[in-house]
Parts: C-alpha cells; sequence; structure tokens
C-alpha cells in the first residue's frame, strides 16, 4: 500500500495472489470487566485486519500488567483476548509481558488478503454509498463508565458492540466489490471519514438523521460526558467539516467522539447497495447507509 497514506494495517505482496496484512493495537481498560476487556482489546486489534479486506490467521498477546494485579485479572484479560482470536479463526501463538503501573492489552495480528481485492482509504469513488457497521457513542458511554454514570443496559450495549467482530460486514464488503473502507476507533467518525476522502480525493456527505447512536449516547453526551479525545478530534479534523444542518453542540461532538473498536465504514458501489443490504440481513449483520461520497474536498454534515 506504500507509506504515503494512513492506512489500517501494512500491507505485503507475496505473489500475484497473497498479500500479508498486520497491524498492532493495544490499550488501557475501557471497562471494568476484565475478560470483557480483553475481549474489546481483541476485537479492536483484529479490525484493522479486516479494514483492509484481510483474513487474520495468526496473532501475539502484548501486555503490560502491573506486579500487583491479582493474577485472576490478568488471566481473564488473556483469556478474553484468546477466546475472541478463537472465535476469529486465529490462533494466538504466543507473545510479550512487561510490567507497568496501569494495565494495557492488545495483539499483534497477521493476515492474508488478495491484492487485487484490497480495501485502503484511497478506495472511495464519487457516486458510492457510505455504509456504517456498528453504531456510535463508544466513547461518551465508556467515559460515563469510568465515572460510575453509566446505567447497567447501557454498558451491556456498548459492550456487545465493542467485542463484535468486523469479520461478517468485512466479507460482505469483499463480495459486493468495496474498495474503499475504515474502521472507525480514536479519530472518531468524521476524523477517519477525512482520512478516506483526503486520501481518495473526494468529499462525503452524512446523513445525520440517518446516523445510529447507542441508546444511551445523547444522554451522556447532554451531560457533556466525553473522553479528552473528543476535543482533541475537533480541534485537529473541525476545519474540515461542514455541519449544513444546526446542530446542538452535543450532537456535533458526537461525531468527534472516539470510539474503541468500532464499526467499518464502507465505500459501496451504488449499484451494489441492494444486494449488500439484503445479504446483511440474511446474515444478521447490522448495516446503516449514512451518506454519500461527492465531488470536492470537505465533508459536510446535512
Amino acid at each position: 500500500m506504500g507509506l504515503g497514506q494512513p492506512d489500517d494495517a501494512a500491507v505485503w505482496r507475496l505473489d500475484a495472489d497473497r498479500s500479508l496484512v498486520v497491524t498492532t493495537d493495544f490499550f488501557t481498560p475501557v471497562v471494568d470487566d476484565a475478560y470483557d476487556y480483553g475481549a474489546i482489546a481483541a476485537a479492536n486489534s483484529l479490525s484493522d485486519v479486516y479494514a483492509m479486506g484481510g483474513k487474520p490467521f495468526l496473532a501475539l498477546n502484548v501486555a503490560a500488567l502491573p506486579p500487583d494485579l491479582p493474577t485472576e485479572i490478568s488471566g481473564q484479560i488473556l483469556l478474553g483476548g484468546a477466546e475472541k482470536a478463537r472465535e476469529a479463526g486465529v490462533v494466538v501463538a504466543g507473545g510479550h509481558t512487561i510490567q507497568d503501573k496501569e494495565p494495557k492489552y492488545g495483539l499483534i495480528v497477521i493476515g492474508f488478503a488478495h491484492p487485487e481485492r484490497t480495501f485502503t482509504k484511497r478506495g472511495a469513488r464519487p457516486g458510492d454509498l457510505l455504509v456504517l457497521s456498528k453504531p456510535l457513542g463508544f466513547g461518551t458511554t465508556t467515559t460515563a463508565i469510568k465515572q460510575g454514570k453509566a446505567a447497567q443496559v447501557d454498558i451491556d450495549e456498548v459492550v456487545g458492540w465493542m467485542k463484535s467482530l468486523n469479520r461478517d460486514a468485512a466479507q460482505l464488503g469483499l463480495d459486493f466489490g468495496v474498495r474503499g473502507a475504515t474502521d472507525i476507533t480514536g479519530f472518531s467518525l468524521l476524523g477517519h471519514a477525512w482520512e478516506m476522502a483526503a486520501a481518495s480525493g473526494v468529499g462525503m456527505r452524512f446523513d445525520w438523521g440517518n446516523l445510529p447512536f447507542t441508546r444511551g449516547a445523547y444522554g451522556y453526551a447532554s451531560d457533556f460526558i466525553f473522553p479528552g479525545g473528543a476535543s482533541d478530534n475537533r480541534l485537529y479534523f473541525e476545519k474540515h467539516i461542514r455541519f449544513s444542518r444546526d446542530l446542538p453542540e452535543e450532537s456535533r461532538m458526537l461525531l468527534f467522539d472516539p470510539q474503541t473498536s468500532g464499526g467499518l465504514l464502507m465505500a459501496v458501489p451504488s449499484e451494489r447497495l441492494g444486494g449488500m443490504l439484503r445479504r446483511a440481513d440474511e446474515v444478521g449483520q447490522a448495516l446503516w447507509v449514512v451518506g454519500d461520497v461527492v465531488t470536492g474536498e470537505r465533508i459536510e454534515v446535512v
């Protein structure tokens, strides 16, 4: 893929039919339950291979754990990661652990992709429809968890989404000719969309009314419970964004909200969208049509 664009993973061509896809990611806990934390971290790490149209097959643990952390907790973290990797058909073949004051966990992941069927951030074209595979609102909800303000029903929902793999969404993209894609993580929907638009030399238009959010997102946003990264994202990316719709401040901030283990944003050729949505319904994969790719150099929220 080269080093000039901010793609989600490194890709090394082996031969005419195979490329290696290589990535790593790790982070501090976003939820209280050790098993869920491990599973979320693993799903997040695997996601960057899916975001390139690859299929992961091998992983290594990367962990930093406090020396006084009870072994049953560290064991649950690693178990959550291992079982999520197994769900993805991935072998965890070792790894490396060091001591640190705050837990950190993730994976190095290797996958295969076909050189001619790889997703990239520069693959979007005017006329494509933008499809999202998970709702938004993870950052504001996990921040509410850290502040002890999140309702259990909201915690359960967001944990379920963060633990879910992007495998089936990526397979749909491969089956229906997607070339432009990324996963929505720390830079937020608008930040990652801008990376994709800039790399592709296009503009994007998002329909606010079609954007999906977790059930608690509006409430926590209304109380202005956001991680610090939301303000950083807004400061950095807002110059590229035009809000044609009069949205309250908290609604705008939701679009700059950092996501952990978020969904895939895919640019789908318009003539293939109907078939893709029908297949998604058959296999039980959530997909929302949230906008379209246009000519221009900006992202617009309408």
